[in-house]
């Protein structure tokens, strides 16, 4: 009987205030305002596990790594972490990671490159075991 009158939680109240002041639960919002209620979804659920602060705030880190398809660890020279992509280079050598479609080698894996990194700077992979 009790469960059936559960507060909600301040983080939940805060992003449905915001949500709403943005106006993304409007129809003429993105997505028709279906986007904020999905959101809230999202919340309730992160909410439901009861983190402490400092919990919270490394699975926020790791979460937003995750839905970015960022990897959590350093890309490895496995070839099962490199997709030869020649032929989408008209036949240039070229690989592109399976864990972060962000880099790519020139090199078979052996260094990397970030598309967001202006400079093209060369990374060293980590030997895999």
């Amino acid at each position: 009987m009790f469960g059936l009158f559960k507060k909600k939680s301040n983080l939940v109240a805060h992003a449905e205030r915001e949500l709403q002041l943005a106006g993304l639960f409007d129809k003429d919002a993105d997505y028709n305002g279906e986007l904020a209620p999905t959101i809230v979804e999202i919340v309730k659920k992160f909410s439901s596990y009861g983190h402490s602060g400092a919990s919270a705030g490394l699975s926020i880190s790791i979460l937003e790594k995750l839905l970015r398809f960022e990897n959590l660890t350093a890309l490895t020279n496995d070839p099962k972490e490199w997709n030869d992509i020649s032929d989408m280079q008209g036949g240039k050598a070229g690989w592109q990671s399976t864990r972060n479609s962000m880099c790519f080698s020139e090199d078979g894996g052996k260094t990397y490159y970030s598309v967001n990194d202006k400079k093209r700077k060369l990374y060293p992979t980590k030997v895999s075991d």
